[in-house]
């Protein structure tokens, strides 16, 4: 983390700058079998066509409120980073109906539905595959990321101390997060760039800061699991050993 960084979008552009090759995100679905994993310049490529699609043909800007339907996933991940690049507030788990935008997986299109404004739904296939038939009312993400721009420019400038993150009730300014996770990291004694396993969800705090924040404010990468409780101890052991794991988030409760 450079003296320079303050939001998770500044992290991303640090570590971009430092090795573009790292990896930064590698995902696991243990109910299905995949695995994905996403360098930082991957990760952030991605991150730059969600931000342009979102601040382009969504039409959403600074102070806006996305309400984030989705569970841990490396989408997921890149959607907050999008929403900090363009300054709109990413609400895990929020209100669709009180939100500007609604971004929702398969098993949230119904609550989604709430929304007034833009709806989005991904799938959540392997290799962010599309909808074999697109959910009625929403765009499909596959459909409509990869044809934008893969650079990225926000219309208006982000404010680090504005609020950029509702999660568990708690509001996060864009600059809080970073600073936090890397106290995070530093109070788990983390080492240096550590390769974190989480299998915790993203709907709290704890989940998103061993999933993702920390891992980008401490230099290091994220093994993200879902459905880890498909995994027997052998099998979890031999991943363990695999990726190269330096640091176990808390198991989930």
């Amino acid at each position: 983390m450079n003296a320079t960084d303050r939001t998770p979008a500044d992290l991303l552009s640090s570590a971009l700058a430092a090795d573009p090759a790292r990896p930064l995100v590698t995902f696991y679905d243990d109910a299905t079998g995949e695995r994905v994993e996403l360098s930082v310049a991957t990760f952030a490529n991605w991150v730059a066509k969600t931000a342009n699609y979102l601040q382009g043909d969504l039409a959403a800007g600074p102070g806006d409120r996305l309400a984030l339907l989705l569970p841990a996933h490396w989408q997921t991940a890149v959607w907050l980073l999008a929403c900090s690049s363009v300054g709109v507030v990413a609400q895990v788990e929020g209100d669709p109906a009180a939100a500007d935008v609604v971004v929702a997986g398969p098993d949230q299109l119904e609550a989604a539905r709430a929304c007034s404004g833009e709806r989005v739904a991904l799938a959540l296939r392997p290799l962010g595959g599309r909808f074999p038939q697109p959910p009625a009312g929403f765009a499909d993400f596959a459909v409509e990321a990869p044809g934008q721009g893969d650079r990225f420019a926000p219309f208006a400038p982000v404010d680090p101390a504005e609020v950029a993150l509702v999660v568990g009730g708690e509001e996060l300014t864009g600059a809080g997060i970073g600073a936090r996770a890397l106290a995070d990291a530093a109070a788990a004694g983390m080492p240096q760039a550590p390769r974190v396993l989480s299998g915790l969800p993203y709907d709290t705090w704890q989940g998103l800061s061993y999933g993702l924040y920390a891992p980008l404010a401490a230099g290091g990468s994220v093994v993200l699991c879902r459905h880890p409780d498909r995994l027997d101890a052998n099998a979890a052991e031999a991943r363990e050993a695999s990726e190269k794991i330096t640091y176990k988030a808390p198991s989930p409760h």
